[in-house]
């Protein structure tokens, strides 16, 4: 399909061929491999929150995903960048940036192909009919027109992209078999209703901008579903917001808390050949729940993963007890360095039979029960060596 699109884009007609799209989506999140997330121009705060609030959902299915800008973004997108990068998902500024492998580009908040920021390699790959184009907006009418392939356009009368990524969200959590499938215990966190949350109230101008009364109901809607839902998952005390103000006049002491948990886990790694490590305690992984709260623990346990991958230059793993009141398992996830490329990470999963993981050739994540794992240490140690002995004539090429 060419990137020029098909003009005239229009309401999708019935809430029965939304839920085609929406499984069409859900499908290609399960099947697809390596996401590139596109918006336009000039990105406001409704096309970033979009990237990332997509780009979160997609790092929930152990998918590589990437977000492309062709300058530095403003700052004002620091606290949704740094979410991105705590999640690792790749944001990518430039023209030269090397990209991973693409399976799926996914266009947001973009009225039409001609607005997209994009490079001279992006437009090719885009121009692939073997990379599948999905896209998700909110501008309708004949002056705006097509990107996305016919069966993944999720282009509705909405108040924002990012209620459409909220609507996606909720319909894929409530897939009970899905989410069990892919091993997803949470699938809106915190931080995927913060970057819902941001778009629909920016884009909208916390509703002032709406101009129907239809728009209006779903922007309430989605608006107090997922203002609850942000003002449940923030830590910070024991303060409960009122409001969406008060929620957003956190967030700095939110990002501040996530690059302290950072810290502390980096400050307990280890090395060996091919791998530096962090294993917790359950203990001290109790103490840092605590402190930071579990989905900050999850986030930045995925980017120290990746720290530690670069650091070392191959492998990096960090491992981790569940809390014990709500998991009985323990969570192990490991990346591969961006300089390491000749060894697909699962083969790990198929050579140590481990059933309860998945993910991409540059990372995985597996877990084990708690009974299995009676020492932390120790089990993390045992597969280690083992993971090494994988590893020698890979390394060597």
């Amino acid at each position: 399909m060419s990137v020029q699109g098909s003009f005239g884009k229009s309401d999708i007609p019935s809430l029965a061929a939304k839920n085609l799209v929406i499984r069409n989506i859900a499908h290609a999140l399960e099947e697809r491999d390596g996401f590139l997330l596109l918006g336009h121009k000039s990105p406001d705060e409704d096309c970033v929150a979009s990237m990332v609030a997509f780009g979160l959902l997609a790092s929930k299915f152990n998918k590589s995903v990437s977000i492309y800008t062709c300058d530095v973004m403003h700052e004002q997108f620091e606290y949704l960048l740094s979410i991105a990068t705590y999640n690792s998902i790749r944001v990518i500024c430039g023209a030269d940036a090397p990209l991973e492998p693409v399976g799926a580009i996914v266009l947001l908040d973009t009225p039409k192909p001609d607005m997209i920021e994009y490079s001279d390699e992006i437009r090719t790959i885009a121009e692939d009919p073997s990379v599948l184009k999905i896209e998700i907006d909110h501008h309708l009418g004949a002056d705006a027109s097509y990107f996305g392939d016919p069966g993944y356009r999720l282009v509705a009368s909405a108040s924002s992209a990012c209620e459409l990524v909220g609507l996606l969200a909720l319909k894929l959590e409530s897939d009970t078999a899905l989410m069990r499938r892919r091993s997803i215990g949470e699938l809106l966190s915190r931080n995927v209703v913060l970057a819902i949350l941001t778009g629909i109230i920016a884009d909208s101008h916390m509703g002032m901008y709406i101009k129907t009364r239809r728009e209006r109901w779903f922007f309430e809607r989605f608006s107090s579903i997922f203002d609850r839902m942000l003002a449940q998952k923030t830590r910070v005390g024991s303060h409960n917001f009122a409001s969406k103000e008060e929620v957003f006049g956190a967030l700095a002491s939110l990002s501040t808390a996530e690059e302290e948990c950072y810290r502390r886990l980096m400050e307990r790694r280890t090395a060996t050949a091919y791998f530096r490590s962090v294993v917790l305690p359950p203990a001290e992984a109790d103490e840092l729940r605590s402190s930071y709260g579990e989905d900050t623990l999850t986030s930045v346990a995925k980017a120290a993963a990746d720290g530690l991958a670069e650091e070392c230059g191959y492998l990096g793993l960090v491992a981790y007890q569940d809390d014990p009141s709500v998991s009985d398992f323990v969570q192990f996830r490991v990346r591969r360095s961006q300089n390491f490329k000749s060894f697909d990470l699962r083969e790990i999963l198929a050579n140590l039979s481990i059933e309860n993981g998945g993910g991409h050739p540059g990372a995985i994540g597996f877990r084990f029960h708690r009974d299995e794992v009676p020492d932390i240490a120790a089990f993390a140690a045992s597969l280690i060596v083992k993971i090494e002995a994988m590893l020698p004539q890979a390394a060597s090429t």
